[in-house]
């Protein structure tokens, strides 16, 4: 199915279902995707064989000039962003400098749109990463992925390039504490055996759960598919089961978000 790729540094600003005016920030590189995760869902498609030095990243420098110069055209415009989101074609903490982007960033923002949220959308692979934590530590909404309680269903579903563990990842999200929103997918697929398999299922959303209480954290976010996905015969789950799974969630998370 088609899919696309960011074709700039910084794009936008475009309507986010869950973010509102969003100013993205594209780490990665402009012409293919770079990811610790190859998700049957993600709207860049699926990745590339090769290494991260195989493609050319934005340095520090580069990003911290391109966001400014377009602030300062938004700003001429009245048009100022309600959060500035890193997104884009990957994942945003795989970059080398991403600890000084966001120092940068969150200066921009101060001087430019002081009103405006900075926000990280993150797969959490690399929040073990000292520096990685304490940069996500630092803006407004640091967004991380669970998508299952099960391995086998993130291998199935995210699809992780390293040997993927869901209690080192709970416990890695769970220090965040107060600085923190967690997101998770809720989809329809086609398993290697011909069964669609759905992780809207009550037995997989109480496991989930469970991983939500020991969280405990602040925001959740649920959604479904909502563009095109690489992998052909993806369904979205319905509105009715998102808000069922979402009253469950109010439960344990003081703000819970359907995006639909």
């Amino acid at each position: 199915m088609s899919t696309f790729l960011f074709d700039k540094t910084i794009f936008g600003p475009i309507h986010s279902r869950r973010l509102g005016i969003s100013l993205g920030v594209n780490l990665l590189p402009n012409d293919r995707k770079v990811c610790s995760f190859d998700c049957i869902y993600c709207e860049c498609g699926f990745g590339q064989k090769g290494s991260m030095g195989q493609s050319k990243l934005p340095s520090r420098e580069d990003v911290r000039q391109m966001l400014e110069e377009k602030l300062v055209e938004m700003s001429g415009r009245g048009e100022l962003p309600d959060v500035i989101t890193f997104a884009g074609n990957g994942e945003p903490t795989l970059h080398p400098e991403f600890a000084g982007v966001i120092d940068d960033t969150i200066a921009l923002r101060n001087e430019y749109c002081p009103s405006a949220r900075v926000a990280v959308l993150s797969n959490a692979s690399m929040i073990g990463r000292e520096s990685v934590a304490e940069a996500l530590r630092k803006v407004d909404d640091n967004i991380l992925k669970l998508d299952s309680a099960s391995e086998e269903i993130v291998n199935e579903l995210d699809r992780p390039n390293y040997k993927y563990s869901v209690e080192e990842t709970v416990n890695l999200i769970s220090s965040f504490g107060e600085n923190l929103a967690v997101q998770t997918m809720f989809a329809r697929w086609r398993r290697d055996n011909g069964e669609m398999y759905d992780n809207s299922r009550e037995e997989d959303v109480e496991a989930w759960l469970q991983l939500i209480k020991r969280i405990n954290p602040p925001r959740l976010m649920i959604y479904t598919i909502d563009r095109e996905t690489p992998m052909s015969g993806m369904e979205k789950v319905s509105k009715e089961r998102l808000d069922a799974i979402a009253e469950e969630a109010k439960k344990y998370v003081r703000e819970v978000s359907v995006s639909y």
